[in-house]
């Protein structure tokens, strides 16, 4: 690939921009509470796009575009589940976690908060809940480095190693400087860059094309099944798609959010962007991958998830292509910083000073959760070294198993009083092992996407391990009844 000089300038500019962000926060990191949530001072604008950038990630601008483009509209359900499951996340999970996880011990990560709510003094809950996040966002990561590896390659014709590496080292650098504000004043700007992204690109193509009724005509020539809904659709391939939604109860990088925000009453304008924002990008990416099957229908592409970034290269000037492939980094880069973020609050909150070095200095934890973002990060480049792995399947694996393990946990929590401590762990177990085993099975029933068997087996548990145990600890009845009172007046 020869040098393209507008496109290296424009994306290195936009590089230098996030780094610049990442020492701003650094100036404002004065301990661990603040590298790890922020110190709670977070407003509805930026809680709003960054809980949009950090959920939609590279699956956005290449996964979900991708799909489309090689199976037609059929695959808009994943968009309508989500769409539904953020919706009720932001409605009925955001405020009561924001108002009990502070009056939990003011809980900054989901393991501290599992502990103080069920006032679990044998500390299992706390290690299994920090083992399922390591496990799922290692995945998780890997995915969103996959997608910058294949951006890498395409836009500047590097080798997929070298682009895996060069990648991973941008997005380690500006997480271990700024920790959390770092991630989330980037996430704000990559969402913006995001919804211009994915506004311009399909009316380009339309534009070029002839109109919406030519492009669409172009698109069932290739592809008569292309415009259909459920096109080549099962009753079980549907509920599937559908069921993506049930992952957002229990995403510990979208929750932590909702725990960090300043006051609980700005989490309604929050929502309301945040969901206008989410319908736009999402309609966006659709189009896309609709307009790539008309776009490239004399030459298809070999890897349906590169179809945004061929489509922008195709399209546009070397500037605005440079604008847009740094659009495709931010929607990858925010994804992956957050659950970096989680990852090491993880190792330093809940391992390292729960149980290691109770009365280490805050100077210390800070060094820990930046080595921490290091070495998960090492990991998941390792797992991302395979040129076969796809972002899609990496981020379905992964989102199931947050959903399953941790959703009806965070749900029970919050709206049933009589949950108990052990139904909490068993619930949590049964809901990860149900992910892993089920994904790994073929045929039949178990062509079901894993989060319905896991979400589903893992609430019928604590409902029934709830009633068939004693009552819970009475503290926990007690911070239960205090955190409902201050939920109601707030």
């Amino acid at each position: 690939m020869s040098f393209n000089g507008p496109l290296v300038v424009t994306f290195v500019a936009y590089l230098m921009l996030i780094l610049y962000l990442g020492i701003k926060a650094y100036k404002q990191t004065h301990n661990h509470g603040d590298y790890i949530l922020g110190g709670r001072r977070l407003g509805s604008v930026v809680t709003a796009l960054s809980v949009g950038a950090s959920d939609m990630s590279g699956w956005l601008l290449l996964g979900l575009p991708g799909a489309i483009y090689l199976s037609g509209i059929s695959e808009v359900w994943i968009g309508v589940g989500l769409v539904i499951g953020a919706y009720f996340n932001w409605l009925f999970v955001a405020k009561p976690l924001r108002i009990y996880s502070e009056h939990a011990n003011n809980s900054i990560t989901l393991p501290d908060y599992f502990e103080n709510r069920f006032s679990d003094k044998s500390r299992i809950l706390r290690v299994i809940s920090a083992l399922v996040i390591l496990l799922f966002f290692t995945f998780y990561t890997a995915s969103g480095l996959v997608g910058g590896a294949i951006l890498f390659e395409h836009s500047f014709g590097l080798d997929y190693s070298v682009a895996l590496v060069a990648g991973t080292i941008i997005i380690v650098c500006y997480t271990f400087i700024g920790g959390f504000l770092a991630v989330v004043w980037t996430d704000a700007i990559q969402a913006i860059l995001m919804l211009l992204a994915l506004v311009i690109a399909p009316i380009a193509v339309i534009t070029i094309g002839g109109g919406a009724s030519a492009v669409i005509d172009r698109m069932q020539l290739v592809n008569p099944e292309s415009t259909s809904l459920f096109s080549q659709l099962s009753f079980m391939s549907f509920i599937s798609l559908i069921a993506w939604g049930l992952g957002y109860f229990g995403q510990p990088h979208i929750l932590s959010r909702f725990m960090a925000v300043e006051n609980p009453a700005k989490l309604v304008s929050a929502r309301r962007i945040a969901m206008s924002w989410m319908s736009i990008v999402l309609l966006g990416s659709i189009a896309t991958g609709l307009a790539g099957i008309a776009y490239f229908a004399d030459a298809p592409l070999d890897n349906p998830e590169t179809v945004f970034i061929v489509l922008s290269q195709s399209l546009f000037n070397p500037w605005v292509a440079g604008i847009i492939t740094a659009a495709i980094l931010s929607a990858i880069m925010s994804t992956i910083d957050s659950q970096l973020l989680v990852s090491s609050s993880v190792i330093s909150e809940d391992f390292y000073r729960a149980f290691v070095r109770p009365k280490a200095s805050e100077k210390e934890l800070l060094l820990v959760s930046r080595a921490a973002v290091i070495l998960i990060a090492v990991l998941a480049l390792i797992i991302a070294s395979d040129r076969q792995s796809g972002v899609l399947d990496l981020v379905s694996y992964a989102w199931a198993g947050f959903g399953a393990a941790f959703g009806p946990v965070i749900l029970f929590s919050l709206f049933w009083r009589k949950m108990t401590t052990l139904s909490a762990i068993i619930g949590m177990l049964l809901g990860a092992i149900t992910v892993v085993v089920w994904s790994n099975l073929n045929g039949g029933l178990f062509d079901l996407y894993e989060i319905i068997p896991g979400f589903i087996l893992a609430s019928l548990t604590i409902v029934v391990v709830s009633l068939l145990r004693a009552n819970p600890e009475e503290s926990s009845l007690q911070l239960y009844d205090s955190a409902k009172s201050l939920i109601k007046v707030s």
